[in-house]
């Protein structure tokens, strides 16, 4: 129990320091919650084969939740923009693709990873696409679109919990959208489809 803690409390404080850093990237003044990891987890693909695309891991909070509700660790990939973060995610998560670059280029990494990923069953998101222009979340979704499997899921989550959609969704319908209120701040998972 003590060592969790401890983890957690190491967790936070980086996770602070990269916010300090640099807000713009880094979406959240702390990891997510448990809740928040767990609602996120819900909506890993039936398909234990399928590959789940994960942006903005930060310290690997979602992450872990998707890894214990079953998702098989080498058909994870993250891609982390902070280099700090991912250094520490590819220490947690060695048989995950960790990939340290830029999200809006993500068509591009998933081609350059050894087995040239062309499709992923979902895409779980936790960028911050409040902190990018309209144009920018427009492009990314398009992104999204063109990888995301037929009958995939791309869940976003928002600390803008009265909009039920985020930016970058226009192209999508939204399938669900819950208030995860024990988070800091709560926050609102939305899950969208093709």
């Amino acid at each position: 129990m003590a060592r969790k803690f401890i983890a957690a409390l190491s967790d936070s404080s980086l996770f602070l320091r990269e916010w300090l850093a640099n807000p713009q990237h880094t979406g959240a003044v702390a990891p997510s919650s448990p809740h928040l990891t767990a609602a996120m987890a819900d909506w890993l693909p039936l398909d234990r084969d399928a590959y789940v695309l994960e942006l903005g891991p930060g310290t690997g909070a979602v992450t872990d939740a998707l890894l214990k509700r079953g998702l098989r660790e080498d058909r994870l990939i993250a891609i982390e923009h902070n280099p700090n973060l991912a250094k520490l995610l590819h220490k947690r998560f060695p048989r995950a693709h960790i990939i340290n670059g830029d999200a809006w280029h993500l068509d591009q990494l998933l081609r350059d990873c050894p087995e040239c990923i062309t499709q992923v069953g979902a895409v779980i998101s936790s960028l911050p696409l409040l902190n990018f222009s309209q144009e920018q979340a427009d492009a990314l979704g398009l992104k999204i679109r063109s990888i995301l499997d037929s009958k995939g899921s791309w869940v976003q989550y928002s600390y803008q919990i009265g909009r039920r959609r985020s930016r970058g969704t226009g192209e999508f319908r939204l399938v669900a959208s819950k208030i995860v209120w024990f988070n800091l701040p709560p926050a609102r998972v939305s899950v969208y489809q093709k």
